[in-house]
């Protein structure tokens, strides 16, 4: 998702705006506006589950939902939390057990 948003802001301010102020083309710049707005929006519903899942500290979540709005931060912020899911430094996710009911940690 990471990905996704951090690709289309950046077609957006490097092509879709100069596109409109340059060439006077609006529609690229409305259509790829509109679709980084609604990715964006699911990219901040899965960044937040996720940096809840991981514990991360509140600086930290902050700073991972606010990358879809910079370019290329989005690509940072989307390594730095898949380094901390591999390395363990996250709490344990939940998993639940298929014989004993309830969600047990990893």
């Amino acid at each position: 998702m990471a990905y996704t948003t951090a690709v289309l802001l950046i077609v957006l301010v490097f092509v879709a705006v100069p596109l409109q102020f340059v060439a006077h083309r609006p529609e690229a710049a409305r259509i790829v506006g509109t679709l980084h707005g609604y990715l964006y929006l699911v990219y901040l519903a899965v960044a937040f589950d996720l940096t809840r899942k991981l514990r991360v500290r509140l600086l930290w979540m902050i700073l991972v939902l606010l990358a879809g709005t910079v370019p290329f931060c989005a690509f940072v912020a989307e390594r730095k939390l898949t380094r901390l899911y591999e390395s363990g430094a996250g709490a344990p996710l939940a998993v639940a057990s298929p014989v004993s009911g309830p969600p047990t940690p990893r």
